[in-house]
């Protein structure tokens, strides 16, 4: 089962990485086009804008498994554990009651949307849509086991604060946490860096 959901999020990375080399050589191969040729690529701009939106919403999927997106703790990270996993509960209820809402408008979106056809590339307006879907019901199945852990209190203390307070965190150390405590890691590195940086102590030379 764990092969299974790597797998999965594995997809969601090649596919981003996918939509976003496709923007790029839509993009600016229409602006050489038209520039140089004065020609165009006719599909660029819906086929860019249906990149982007899928992109966009496939990286908010890995954002929440790696609890990479920005949020303070300033308050959580001081409450007792009580405090924090009431905090925690709270969290994720109100995230799952939204991920339905988008889940909900998204499929409505889709039926409503479906037959009709994009002007330049006669594709399907519900494909615009349908990334709502994906994003709600892999969201809700990431918040359903938070909630499941939460309950059973199976998460430690660090586990409970759910944010990442700097976007400049490698992806590694989010992915290899998976808690909010980026401070306390990124903090040991910075001190790991220092001493490692400080020279050698003097009976060193002493000891010759």
């Amino acid at each position: 089962m764990r092969r299974l959901v790597e797998a999965y999020f594995t997809l969601i990375k090649i596919l981003m990485a996918l939509c976003m080399a496709g923007m790029v050589v839509l993009v600016f191969g229409n602006v050489v086009l038209r520039y140089a040729f004065n020609s165009g690529i006719t599909v660029s701009e819906e086929m860019s804008r249906l990149f982007f939106v899928w992109m966009c919403f496939l990286g908010a999927i890995l954002g929440l498994r790696e609890r990479a997106h920005l949020g303070v703790d300033a308050l959580v990270a001081r409450l007792p554990r009580t405090g924090k996993l009431a905090c925690a509960v709270a969290s994720c209820g109100l995230m799952l009651w939204v991920t339905w809402l988008v889940l909900q408008g998204s499929w409505t979106q889709t039926l409503i949307n479906w037959d009709a056809q994009a002007p330049a590339t006669g594709l399907s307006m519900g494909l615009l849509y349908g990334v709502g879907v994906v994003f709600g019901l892999s969201t809700g199945i990431i918040l359903l086991h938070e909630m499941y852990l939460l309950l059973t209190g199976k998460l430690s203390d660090a586990d409970l604060v759910m944010v990442a307070e700097s976007e400049d965190l490698p992806e590694a150390t989010a992915h290899g946490a998976h808690t909010g405590g980026h401070r306390t890691h990124q903090s040991t590195n910075r001190e790991g860096a220092r001493d490692e940086a400080l020279p050698l102590p003097s009976r060193t030379a002493s000891s010759r």
